[in-house]
């Protein structure tokens, strides 16, 4: 029983200076460890931050798309519509040989009106087209990875 005793106290402490040993020699190693898995949940929340912001983002961006294409939708048959009365205008003045000045002044002052409304519609397309662009890169911006 005491060979016993002796043998377990010596067990004991054998081990407790393996264990300061290896603690020893492992101290530097473990806390760079934990100091750059630290660093690595800091850099993953951040990401997650930022991947809900550029996702929010998205969405925004997405539901402009929509009312764009909405309203792009709706100006187009205005559009085809303007450009076949002004194909049939330019027919029937070709085709009538003759007209009084006061018919010619009402066609002439027709047609002006119709490609003012042609220039005016062109405007409002080109804008609608620099918004998409913009949106376009806002989205490629959003998706693109962060130099950070």
């Amino acid at each position: 029983m005491a060979v016993q005793k002796i043998r377990s106290g010596l067990i004991g402490r054998f081990a407790r200076l393996i264990d300061f040993r290896i603690e020893e020699r492992t101290r530097d190693v473990i806390r760079e460890l934990n100091h750059r898995v630290n660093e690595l949940e800091h850099a993953t929340a951040d990401h997650r931050r930022r991947l809900d912001g550029a996702e929010k983002g998205l969405g925004d961006a997405q539901g402009d798309l929509r009312w764009t294409r909405a309203e792009l939708d709706r100006i187009i048959p205005h559009i085809a519509a303007q450009e076949a009365q002004l194909e049939t205008l330019r027919e029937s003045l070709v085709l009538v040989p003759r007209a009084d000045s006061a018919e010619t002044a009402d066609a002439r002052s027709l047609v002006e009106e119709i490609q003012r409304q042609h220039a005016q519609i062109r405007i409002r397309l080109a804008g609608i087209s620099r918004y998409e662009d913009r949106l376009r890169r806002l989205e490629e911006d959003h998706l693109a990875p962060s130099a950070q």
